[in-house]
């Protein structure tokens, strides 16, 4: 009976520790590396380079960075506030949960909870507010 209780109590810590170390996909991911993607923004005054935490992505929740700098001389830019909505041009179509975007200076926009929910062209709609207003999308293809 020993062995099945220490076989049921080292089940459930297994299952603990997944539990809390999962974050709801939030922990930061190592990000490095070219980027995936670069695009410059529709006024032309930024450019954001996207990296994410599984390259080549495929569908399921990952985490991205976006850095962004300034188009006339690559300096960071920071003080944004970001609205990130992933979204599938071709589906026409998002995904049903909203990503959290965490300033971390240096130009780096750290974002998680990306639900990228099937293969196929997305694209990472992005508002941008703060000392500016603009807008990005920059797209990628999920396998």
């Amino acid at each position: 009976m020993s062995g099945l209780r220490g076989w049921v109590f080292a089940a459930a810590a297994g299952a603990i520790l997944v539990a809390c170390s999962s974050g709801g996909g939030s922990p930061s991911a190592p990000f490095s590396g070219a980027p995936m993607v670069t695009a410059t923004s529709t006024s032309g005054v930024l450019d954001v380079a996207l990296r994410l935490s599984q390259e080549p992505p495929n569908a399921g929740l990952l985490q991205g960075q976006l850095t962004i700098t300034k188009a006339s001389d690559g300096s960071p830019v920071d003080g944004l506030t970001l609205q990130v909505t992933p979204w599938m041009p071709q589906m026409k179509h998002g995904a049903s949960v909203a990503p959290t975007v965490t300033a971390e200076g240096s130009g780096v926009y750290q974002v998680n909870d990306l639900d990228l929910i099937m293969p196929g062209l997305w694209e990472l709609k992005t508002a941008v507010s703060g000392p500016m207003t603009d807008t990005v999308n920059p797209e990628f293809q999920v396998e």
